[in-house]
């Protein structure tokens, strides 16, 4: 199954609808009212609505990440970044999301500028 994502706020809107004009279903924290929540409720979000989140918020995200696999919970996929222009996050996004499929995304923690070479 194709990655489904869920961008954080931090992450333009502008990316969402590029991935979308792409085919891909994509949804922004914004155009699901979500903006200002913390951290972990829109990795529980992401969870909930079954979505990789992208975020350029690296720390945070990725201790939720470490603090998930202590506690034995479950993700479906975390991607994090530092922030790029909107046409490098799209193409590395593409590039990540035509190599891993949904599955293969639980519990994965990708950083986003490992796929700018690939």
């Amino acid at each position: 199954m194709q990655i489904k994502l869920y961008l954080d706020e931090d992450v333009q809107t502008a990316v969402a609808e590029a991935l979308r004009e792409k085919g891909f279903d994509v949804i922004a924290t914004e155009e699901v009212n979500r903006k200002s929540s913390p951290d972990d409720e829109q990795l529980k979000y992401a969870i909930q609505a079954e979505r990789t989140i992208v975020s350029y918020n690296r720390g945070h995200y990725a201790r939720l990440h470490y603090e998930y696999q202590c506690q034995q919970q479950n993700h479906l996929g975390i991607i994090v970044s530092t922030q790029f222009s909107i046409e490098t996050t799209v193409n590395c996004l593409i590039k990540l999301m035509s190599k891993y499929s949904a599955e293969e995304m639980i519990n994965r923690l990708e950083y986003l500028s490992s796929w700018r070479k690939k």
